[in-house]
């Protein structure tokens, strides 16, 4: 393929080697034009170089992909987002598609495979790993409707539901203190508070409840 019929790409994760091995592995199949380590560089670097396909970690420091997407998305619904990340979890798989995302793979996968979910991405299709996809069905399609009212919704208070909802998204306990303007042993005692009125035992599970009543709709 010749470089002018490439997908130019931008790399973004906080790990610098594993960004350089990213760039190695697609050398040759990719053009990668650009690369960022935070959110805030990442949205910059994007808005800068207009790449056709970024390659986005979930989980970062200050904010993680779902930020990014968001933040780009306000400006310009063009860029594709292809979520590359060591985390198989189904609540990471669907905070970062309801972001925007078109597609997800872990980071087990080879090169080559890589190259070519780019260019499916570039092409508008959805990309995901075969045990993804299944998380995604369920979520978008198999869901069943929420109900009018929920009891159990209803034993959060206003600020419960807010924590659990940025919770159920991914956020770290730290990036929700920062988006809601508390501090975040606030923001664990809001968890700790919501997981017992729920009867719940961990964020995961809290993740799921979040799901299946479609909580995580972009509001």
């Amino acid at each position: 393929m010749s470089a002018a019929s490439q997908a130019r790409v931008v790399i973004v994760d906080d790990h610098g080697l594993f960004r350089s091995g990213v760039r190695s592995e697609l050398a040759g199949l990719v053009d990668v034009v650009g690369e960022a380590a935070t959110v805030d560089d990442a949205v910059e670097c994007i808005r800068k170089l207009q790449p056709e396909v970024v390659l986005l970690d979930v989980h970062m420091p200050d904010g993680g992909g779902v930020e990014v997407i968001r933040r780009v998305t306000e400006e310009s619904g063009v860029v594709r987002f292809l979520a590359l990340s060591v985390s198989d979890a189904a609540e990471d798989v669907i905070a970062v598609i309801r972001a925007g995302a078109r597609g997800y793979v872990t980071k087990t996968i080879s090169g080559p495979d890589l190259a070519a979910a780019v260019e499916r991405v570039r092409g508008g299709d959805a990309v995901f790993s075969p045990r993804l996809a299944g998380f995604v069905l369920d979520a978008f399609a198999g869901a069943p409707a929420p109900p009018d009212s929920d009891a159990d919704l209803d034993r959060l208070t206003a600020r419960e539901r807010e924590v659990l909802r940025h919770i159920a998204r991914g956020y770290m306990y730290k990036e929700v203190a920062q988006r809601l303007d508390i501090s975040a042993k606030t923001v664990e005692a809001h968890v700790s508070a919501v997981l017992r009125k729920l009867q719940l035992s961990s964020r995961h599970e809290l993740s799921r409840w979040a799901m299946e009543r479609r909580l995580l709709d972009p509001e």
